[in-house]
């Protein structure tokens, strides 16, 4: 596990070169979101896109620290929900920028979690052939995972993000107090992706989640163990982002558990019975199974131990967990063959040997994956 963080606000930088950008992570850092903004582009406009429960909670105090810095700010409110990630509402936040008079000097704020995050970005990436943005993500899952690195979409008939680009962002300003107006189930969805940098490549980290999760849910201005999870693992994304920025090679490591959960969603309709970390815990599980038996890849107690923590803090492991119908094996394996690591035909897993020990698996044989989930389906 890398160096813990004990209070303040912590920096990360995700060097790319000349798009370089940091990452601020802070107990109400929000405040400073206009002066920063101010120092990175002086006399840009600013076009905040968010949604309806972020408006309420948060931009006002958005405005209020973009005024005064003396940054102009218009907005626009979406739909929540994975909903709003589609043709239609693109639409409509591409031309309300335009029609804000947005100029190619000026910023898009994405203020709000990773449906945000994905929307805004996507339109900032394709609007006057690409405009700068920011990030201000509001739920744990965004924190961590989903406003770093530069992956913008929105979602297809066929698949989840499949229509998008990647497009880096200037900032990323993590708020941890904004957490705590997260309800408990988004906040437990957003777990599941930081427990994801323990199990992918740091066994230590994981080791000291097992220890720590109750005093990362606790929050408050005081809950030091949050803001060091959020730290961990924005450092390992940055520098996962930093190797292999479009996802040619170790970024493809950040998808464990993406392939089974993706289908999941999609599955569900990318609706609430099943948010996007929940989806995300279920695939990691199935993950960490598939690999026991795929030639012991990891030992069954690992797996077993992997399992027994995302259940104890209430995410979903097995489908029975899961509310509602479920597809048949045909239906799952036609939307996993959507996913966006096929090559040729062929599936692409993350698998494990071990936890912290995660590599890619091209030309996985769709028999097996056929098998493993009838088998699974079968104990529902």
């Amino acid at each position: 596990m890398t160096a813990p963080v004990r209070s303040g606000v912590v920096i990360v930088p995700v060097a790319l070169g000349a798009r370089s950008y940091d990452i601020v992570i802070g107990h109400g850092v929000l405040a400073s979101l206009g002066a920063r903004i101010a120092a990175l582009r002086p006399g840009a406009k600013t076009f905040i896109v968010t949604d309806e429960n972020v408006a309420l909670a948060h931009l006002a105090t958005a405005k209020a620290a973009l005024n005064r810095a003396g940054v102009a700010a218009q907005s626009f409110v979406v739909a929540p929900g994975e909903a709003s990630k589609s043709y239609d509402v693109l639409e409509q936040v591409c031309e309300s920028i335009i029609g804000a008079h947005i100029e190619r000097g000026d910023l898009v704020v994405a203020l709000g979690g990773g449906v945000i995050g994905d929307l805004a970005g996507f339109a900032a990436a394709v609007v006057r052939r690409g405009l700068d943005y920011v990030q201000v993500p509001t739920t744990l899952l965004a924190q961590v995972d989903s406003s770093v690195g530069g992956k913008t979409a929105i979602d297809s008939a066929h698949g989840k993000n499949l229509i998008g680009a990647f497009h880096q962002p200037i900032l990323v300003l993590a708020d941890t107090a904004l957490l705590d107006t997260l309800p408990v189930r988004q906040f437990r969805a957003g777990y599941a992706e930081l427990v994801k940098y323990g199990l992918l490549g740091d066994a230590g980290f994981f080791s000291w989640l097992e220890t720590n999760w109750r005093g990362i849910f606790a929050g408050g201005n005081s809950s030091v163990a949050r803001e060091e999870a959020i730290a961990v693992s924005c450092r390992a994304k940055a520098a996962i982002v930093a190797r292999d920025e479009r996802e040619t090679g170790d970024r493809a490591l950040l998808n464990l558990g993406h392939t089974f959960g993706h289908a999941l969603e999609a599955a569900c309709g990318f609706s609430d019975r099943l948010l996007h970390g929940e989806a995300i815990a279920a695939g990691m599980a199935f993950a960490f199974e598939f690999s026991a038996r795929r030639q012991g890849l990891v030992p069954k107690a690992e797996a077993a131990r992997v399992i027994r923590h995302l259940a104890e803090t209430g995410l979903p492991t097995r489908f029975k967990d899961i509310p509602g119908p479920l597809p048949s094996v045909d239906q799952l394996m036609e939307l996993i063959a959507q996913d966006k690591k096929v090559k040729r035909g062929m599936l692409t897993f993350i698998l494990v040997r071990g936890i912290g020990a995660a590599f890619v698996e091209a030309g996985v044989d769709p028999r097996e994956v056929r098998a493993f989930l009838s088998e699974k389906l079968a104990e529902r």
